[in-house]
């Protein structure tokens, strides 16, 4: 009777969940780490059908919002978290790959933000130390010349998330991952054999020393010029 209320009414029903969710959100009545209602007890509370609540649920998941695991146990069901550059990443990933958006539209974007990151970066008081740390051990791990490119890739992504998130601002933060996640498989796919891989590597791990160079020195300017070269010369040299 419900689904065929719904198809009448001509409603995503799921909707109304959704909604529910976010103004529990605003008004802190739901925080991050909290489980969500069962199926049944949504179902009723928003007079829809468990179809619809599970059609809301996985959007949830998708948008990054809920971590979800099935049985009956006290894991169980769909929490509450907070990971959206995974949602931005993969509406992103969709609309590359219709090529509404052109994958250089995206590398400018990046620049845009990943420069200006770098730079607030450098100038931000005091800096933090751990994250620098951090940021060496990254560098030393990819200065090994035996590293396949896989782990290479790995290694850089993680790299250039820990350099924005220096700057300090959540939302670059996310926005820049979600960037850099949507043309992932553009970057590995670039370079595919090791003849060509070998000097991209080289000039790679001297670019990434000198933007971690000029961060460390707190020159905002240098520390943002350098990323933008190094991430243009990469698309320029290797795809464009």
């Amino acid at each position: 009777m419900t689904d065929k209320k719904e198809k009448a009414a001509g409603t995503r029903a799921y909707e109304a969940v959704l909604a529910s969710i976010e103004a529990e959100l605003r008004a802190g009545r739901l925080k991050i780490g909290d489980r969500l209602p069962g199926e049944r007890i949504l179902s009723e509370q928003h007079g829809i059908s468990r179809a619809s609540v599970r059609d809301a649920i996985r959007i949830l998941d998708v948008m990054g919002l809920v971590r979800t695991a099935t049985g009956s146990g006290p894991n169980s069901g769909a929490v509450l978290i907070s990971n959206p550059a995974a949602g931005l990443s993969s509406t992103l990933r969709l609309h590359v790959a219709s090529q509404h958006l052109p994958v250089a539209d995206i590398v400018e974007a990046r620049i845009l933000m990943e420069s200006w990151a770098a730079s607030k970066a450098a100038s931000e008081m005091p800096i933090n130390e751990p994250s620098l740390a951090r940021a060496r051990e990254l560098l030393h791990l990819m200065d090994d010349t035996t590293l396949d490119r896989e782990a290479f890739h790995d290694l850089d992504s993680q790299f250039h998330v820990l350099l924005s998130t220096l700057a300090g601002n959540a939302v670059v933060s996310a926005m820049m991952d979600s960037l850099r996640l949507s043309i992932m498989d553009y970057v590995r796919n670039s370079v595919t054999t090791d003849e060509q891989w070998f000097p991209v590597a080289e000039t790679l791990r001297a670019q990434h020393h000198g933007i971690l160079d000029a961060v460390t020195a707190r020159d905002g300017e240098m520390a943002g010029r350098l990323l933008r070269e190094h991430i243009e010369w990469f698309f320029i040299e290797n795809g464009s």
